[in-house]
């Protein structure tokens, strides 16, 4: 049995899956069971616990080689913008992903959290409107984060 993402918040839940806990949920069942999830989805998980706004994922595989996707949300406030940032490096370091780097965290105006295979941009309200990634990376596809709840 793999249980690789242990300690990842469920999404909408607001509580931590464990891995005793996905012990006795499981408890019984037949055959391999596996919890991996992509590393930019945990991203988007943590950043959703602290409460962060307008969370959008491209999917940029077919259009640029540096990355494979971004994961962009909105903070309210500096405070809010680091602590999701905390959160997102807490949940990938329990599963052993570091990142290349990390960049803005001392203003939080626009934060970058390099994983390589995906970049997390954690942007203030008016930091997101001015930088309008979205329109930049226009030809990207956006993932459905509703289908995957």
């Amino acid at each position: 049995m793999l249980l690789r993402a242990t300690n990842v918040v469920g999404w909408g839940q607001g509580e931590v899956l464990t891995s005793s806990k996905l012990r006795d949920i499981t408890q019984g069942h037949q055959g391999p069971l596996t919890t991996e999830l992509p590393n930019w989805l945990v991203a988007v998980r943590a950043a959703e616990s602290k409460k962060a706004k307008d969370l959008l994922v491209l999917d940029l595989r077919e259009v640029t080689s540096f990355t494979d996707y971004f994961v962009i949300c909105t903070s309210a406030n500096p405070r809010q913008g680091q602590a999701i940032a905390d959160e997102i490096g807490k949940q990938l370091k329990e599963l052993g992903e570091l990142p290349v780097s990390a960049e803005g965290y001392d203003p939080a105006e626009w934060i970058l959290l390099d994983y390589g295979d995906f970049l997390v941009h954690i942007l203030s309200t008016a930091a997101r409107s001015y930088y309008d990634l979205e329109r930049l990376w226009r030809h990207a596809k956006a993932v459905d984060l509703e289908s995957l709840r």
